[in-house]
Parts: structure tokens; sequence; C-alpha cells
């Protein structure tokens, strides 16, 4: 079985974890509680296949950046989530993801631009049309709003990244490859 790793991004309070355990179990978490960072283990079946995500829940806050480099360098998917009712959450996720290519050192990294509670229509502050524009800048990155409390796209969103990374790097045969001449001492 295949496995995954994906990292989940954002500000603090823009509903990273609560997407991560809604995906994850199926519930919704009211209590805000500043993650540190949290990982999850999920077995799903996407497109007829198996796969095993190893999801990672990171912190919003400032504080936790020298993390951020590593779990950048290992993660082969990200969400970058923002709160549909904060322009300053959409904002930062510029830089995040200018951070991703650096540290992965390529333009081309599976990614999902997520405007999360869209519930929340009435305090609505970031247009769709702007999360559009902006994953359209960003080369046709994939962009959906969700919610984690009405569990809308939610599950779209993980698999969404899963067939991106599927795309971008397909699963190496286990077939061990055949030796090719020989060598000569001279």
């Amino acid at each position: 079985m295949r496995e995954y790793k994906l990292v989940v991004l954002g500000s603090g309070g823009v509903g990273k974890s609560a997407l991560t355990v809604q995906f994850v179990q199926s519930i919704f978490v009211e209590k805000y509680d500043p993650t540190i960072e949290d990982s999850y283990r999920k077995q799903v079946e996407v497109d007829g296949q198996q796969c095993m995500l190893e999801i990672l829940d990171t912190a919003g806050t400032e504080q936790f950046t020298a993390m951020r480099d590593l779990y950048m360098k290992n993660g082969q998917g990200f969400i970058l989530v923002y709160s549909i009712t904060s322009q300053a959450t959409f904002n930062d996720l510029v830089e995040l993801r200018e951070q991703i290519l650096r540290v992965k050192d390529t333009d081309k990294v599976p990614m999902a631009l997520v405007g999360n509670k869209c519930d929340l229509e009435d305090d609505r502050v970031v247009s769709k049309q702007q999360g559009a524009t902006l994953a359209a800048q960003w080369g046709g990155c994939t962009f959906m709003e969700t919610s984690a409390r009405k569990k809308i796209n939610v599950d779209e969103a993980f698999f969404d990244l899963v067939r991106q990374i599927n795309k971008t790097m397909p699963e190496k045969s286990t077939k061990k490859p055949e030796k090719k001449g020989k060598c000569h001492i001279l």
C-alpha cells in the first residue's frame, strides 16, 4: 500500500485541525486549542487504490516556524488553508507557498488552496473569486471552499491531493531494474 505524506498549513485559527479531524475521524471539533503539531494516519481508497495517508496538522503560530522547513522537505502534498472570514489569513498563504517551493527547490508541488469556513457566508471577507484568481496565479493549483463544521469538500481536498501526487510522482514499480552492461576493470 502506498503511503502519502500530506501537510496542512495556514495561519492560526483558520480550521486546519478542524478539517483534519473531520477528515480522519468524521467529527467537528468546536473548541480552538492552538496546535503545535499533530500527526494522523488514515487508510482510504482513492480511485480504487488503497492509500495510507499520513497527515501533518501544523502550527499556525509564528513561534513554530523552525519546524516548517523540515516538514516542507518531507511533505509530498500541501493543503494551504485560509478562512473566508479573514483577509489576513488569505494573504499569509503567498509567503507560505513561496517557502514550500524554496524548500522543495521546484515550482511543481502538489498543492490545494482551501478557503475554509464556507458555512459562515454572512461573515465572508474573502470572495470565491479571490481564491480562484490566486489558484490560477499559482499555475492552476486546485482551489475549493470547505466547511469542517458541515463536512463540505473536506474529503475532496485530501483526495485531490492524493491524485495530484499520483500524477506528479507515479508509484515506482517494485521490480528490480535489470543490470545493463558489465563492469570491466582496466
